[in-house]
């Protein structure tokens, strides 16, 4: 029996032998529940984000009409360049002017209503750009179109009868104008020569020499180049220079009727 408690004694290990410590598994069922319940909160917040956003969002109350004023400035504003063709159109970038400063008050006022300030603002840039330079332009044409001091500007209103008297009866007005240098604007009456014409009716509007009419005796003029190369037809607008000449009626050049005017020496400008 002894021997049996010695060997024992000697199966066990010392007391002050170094114990070895194995780590405590650990267990990971609950942080798994941890980290799904914070997903699900997550995921939770983010649909009741989405829903109040949704909820806050009205179409009535959140859309903002586009400013019409506001389009319509930057039309006319793309358009101003045609004030440098005629100084009447000029009026399509004040126009533009004028609608700009009436979108601009719009959308100051009502911003909660309408949008478009950039595309208003866009518009009045466009429009004041080609008004300053259309106007420069177009005065400078005007100073220079007299070919000399000599000359006169004159137009078909001065060579009108008054009302009520007949056609052949002259004004002082056009009796002034006799034997004058003058500049007067008007088309070319379409005749049987489309080429190397010297020799011309210059009419006062487009309704005479266009579409078949014929004109009136004061809405014609007999015009004479000094430039024996004459010129190509065209429906544009021509300014003519020359000498202005009352004569008695003669036969029109390439119409039916007479002619009392009378442009000699006369030059295209």
């Amino acid at each position: 029996m002894s021997e049996s408690i010695n060997d024992a004694t000697l199966e066990t290990p010392p007391s002050d032998a170094p114990k070895i410590s194995r780590p405590a598994q650990r267990s990971h069922g609950p942080v798994e529940r941890d980290v799904h319940d914070d997903r699900d909160h997550d995921s939770g917040s983010q649909r009741d984000y989405g829903a109040a956003s949704q909820d806050d969002y009205d179409p009535a109350e959140d859309y903002r009409a586009l400013s019409a004023a506001a389009i319509s400035t930057f039309a006319l504003g793309l358009l101003s360049p045609l004030a440098f063709l005629d100084i009447w159109l000029g009026l399509v970038p004040v126009a533009a002017l004028m609608l700009g400063v009436v979108a601009l008050r719009q959308i100051g006022k009502r911003p909660e209503e309408y949008t478009g300030k950039k595309l208003a603002i866009a518009g009045l840039a466009l429009a004041l750009v080609f008004l300053i330079g259309g106007g420069t332009y177009q005065s400078f044409v005007y100073s220079n179109e007299l070919p000399g001091p000599d000359f006169v500007r004159a137009s078909y209103a001065e060579l009108q009868p008054y009302e009520g008297d007949p056609p052949t009866k002259l004004t002082p007005e056009t009796l002034a104008l006799n034997g004058k240098k003058v500049l007067i604007k008007g088309y070319v009456f379409p005749g049987q020569r489309q080429s190397g014409i010297t020799q011309f009716l210059l009419v006062r509007d487009q309704g005479d020499c266009c579409f078949g009419g014929n004109p009136k005796i004061t809405d014609r003029i007999l015009v004479q180049l000094k430039d024996t190369k004459g010129f190509n037809f065209s429906g544009k607008l021509f300014k003519v220079a020359g000498e202005f000449h009352i004569a008695p009626p003669a036969p029109a050049a390439d119409a039916q009727g007479v002619v009392l005017y009378h442009l000699a020496n006369a030059e295209l400008r």
